[in-house]
């Protein structure tokens, strides 16, 4: 008889998070409760720093690192590091992402050039050089954060759109490429949630109001949602799972 408990027990797996914000945070903390040591990683060390808190206060083994993804060289010397501190590498949680809002008339094209760089060609970055290390060792879960803007046309988000689509496109190919390797690659979609990314957004007037009418569960989503989602991923629960996107997002891209 299975004990479907275990499936989720990531008790000696090793996992890098890149990406610290509020989404990136909750991840963290999700895959240090279900056993996992977790090296994090954002541009900001502070935020590494303060997401490995979370690991060290459930007893587990982590690492806090700087890094620039849209940098080849920086995102290579991080999985390099995490590896050389961990050993190995079993999980990589892609959590980085910035965003500009304004119509896609007046982007300019270092704003359009920086959005791709950081949320489409850092991502490859790491996930390359940690795809390097796991299929050599014939094991990995890659889970990706994409959002509802890579399904849905959301007005002043053209280049944050792009980059998120072009991420469950890539999801796919490299979960087709790795899938012989035993590495298996996924993303998960959240509607808007409640980060420091957002915050300033909701803030102006009605813009709350607007993105709750969309949402058919009427709120918006909590950066504790879409990590439940990754950890399922991350784990043998979804062992048979490649190439998807899971859309946490209250019924939006049911619509």
């Amino acid at each position: 008889m299975i004990d479907y408990r275990s499936l989720y027990d990531l008790s000696g797996k090793r996992a890098l998070v890149v990406g610290c914000g509020g989404i990136g945070q909750a991840c963290v903390a999700a895959l240090a409760n279900f056993g996992a040591s977790v090296a994090t990683a954002d541009y900001s060390l502070e935020l590494a720093q303060a997401a490995a808190e979370t690991v060290r206060q459930a007893g587990n083994e982590t690492r806090a690192l700087q890094v620039d993804i849209s940098d080849a060289v920086s995102a290579q010397r991080c999985v390099a590091e995490t590896a050389a501190a961990f050993g190995r590498i079993d999980i990589l949680v892609n959590a980085a992402g910035i965003n500009i809002r304004k119509p896609a008339l007046d982007f300019a094209p270092d704003e359009w050039q920086r959005i791709l760089a950081v949320n489409l060609s850092g991502v490859f970055y790491v996930t390359q050089a940690a795809g390097r290390l796991m299929v050599e060792q014939r094991y990995g879960r890659v889970v990706t954060i994409s959002s509802v803007s890579s399904l849905v046309g959301h007005p002043n988000l053209a280049p944050y759109g792009a980059s998120k689509g072009g991420l469950n496109v890539l999801t796919k190919t490299l979960a087709v490429e790795w899938a012989p390797f035993g590495v298996t690659v996924n993303a998960v979609g959240p509607a808007y949630t409640e980060t420091p990314l957002t915050s300033r957004y909701l803030l102006e007037p009605g813009k709350r109001e607007e993105i709750v009418r969309d949402i058919p569960m009427g709120r918006l989503a909590q950066p504790d949602e879409t990590a439940a989602a990754v950890v399922f991923f991350a784990s043998d629960a979804s062992r048979f799972v490649t190439g998807q996107t899971l859309y946490v997002d209250g019924g939006r891209t049911a619509d």
